[in-house]
């Protein structure tokens, strides 16, 4: 009996394998049509956003988790640092690729993501200083991002690792909840987490950068830790690689 499913288990880690690569099979990087080509396959493959590839050694990013991620704005004793642990984002599977761009002889790849729905939660810790004042501040959020346009550049020069830049370009909608925001004033928090969902327009020209800037850094740690070492040769095969 277990024999027969360590069987069953490895055809069909077989099958997937080859399913994968059958979505790219007329991807070829020296004729024309290959950057439609990609985007084609890359939609076809969205299912493995969930599952990984095990044969390449790509874990599953749908949802995906982030130990730790910071950012920084300002200088010492005027600025601040907000820290994000153990995140998860979800959404990736239901994306849809819209544009792809390559750029191989730069080592450099730009794609155009629409999501129906980005959704993220975790811990937040905020250390802000002002002169001789100093808050420090921590408790949960969770983020969800409606109609949500991307665009996502990702580089790889050789013997580096891979780094990849998101930019949020659109949405329609998004709900922030921030526990903790006022320091554990309910009533207050209540009416601020009205005011901020209300209100977010305004504020979303002021955070998108910061947002690109936190989203950027956790998926550079992915993307490297999943494709630094893919062999995109044998997907791509032609006269020329990205690798």
């Amino acid at each position: 009996m277990l024999r027969t499913l360590l069987i069953a288990l490895l055809l069909c880690a077989s099958a997937t394998a080859a399913d994968f690569e059958d979505s790219f099979k007329n991807c070829q990087p020296d004729r024309l049509g290959f950057d439609a080509c990609v985007r084609e396959g890359l939609n076809s493959i969205r299912p493995y956003f969930k599952t990984g590839l095990s044969k390449y050694n790509v874990f599953p990013f749908d949802p995906f988790f982030a130990k730790e991620i910071t950012a920084t704005r300002g200088v010492p004793n005027f600025g601040f640092t907000l820290t994000l642990r153990n995140v998860t984002e979800t959404g990736w599977s239901s994306s849809k690729v819209t544009k792809f761009i390559s750029e191989l002889k730069n080592y450099k790849i730009v794609y155009t993501q629409s999501f129906p729905k980005k959704a993220l939660s975790g811990n937040y810790e905020f250390k802000g200083a002002l002169f001789s004042s100093t808050v420090t501040n921590k408790g949960r959020f969770t983020l969800i991002l409606y109609d949500l346009i991307q665009t996502t550049t990702v580089t790889r020069l050789p013997g580096q690792k891979v780094r990849a830049q998101m930019d949020v370009e659109t949405i329609r909608d998004l709900e922030l909840h921030i526990t903790n925001l006022l320091f554990g004033k309910a009533y207050l928090e209540n009416i601020l987490d009205k005011i901020i969902n209300n209100t977010w327009q305004p504020s979303f020209v002021l955070t998108r950068r910061l947002i690109n800037e936190l989203v950027s850094t956790a998926f550079t740690e992915i993307f490297d830790n999943s494709f630094r070492n893919f062999p995109f040769e044998q997907i791509f095969k032609s006269n020329q690689s990205i690798s």
